[in-house]
């Protein structure tokens, strides 16, 4: 992962909504939530939540399908896994075990 990549990643997450919503994706797993659950999950608007997604989702942290009627978004775990990775790549002078795989 490019530095300019993990800081549109990190400054995305830097946010207690967007931070939020994020780790609720992450604890739902690949499947993800469709938005009128997320926002009924956190207690969050329907505007507040799309313009928080849209900006989770432009720093490639999430991502949005279609089905039926419902735009469903879930984690990124790829994207996740190597910003975890760029965090970590020269810790402890690599003696550090690298993150484990994603779900």
């Amino acid at each position: 992962m490019e530095k300019n990549t993990a800081i549109v990643a990190l400054g995305a997450l830097a946010q207690e909504t967007r931070l939020d919503v994020f780790r609720l994706l992450v604890e739902r797993g690949p499947g993800g939530l469709p938005a009128g659950a997320i926002a009924c999950a956190l207690d969050v608007p329907a505007a507040t939540l799309s313009f928080h997604l849209k900006a989770l989702k432009e720093a490639g942290m999430v991502r949005r399908a279609r089905k039926g009627r419902e735009l469903v978004y879930a984690a990124d775990f790829p994207r996740m896994e190597a910003l975890l990775r760029f965090l970590t790549e020269n810790c402890c002078q690599g003696a550090c075990p690298p993150p484990a795989a994603g779900p």
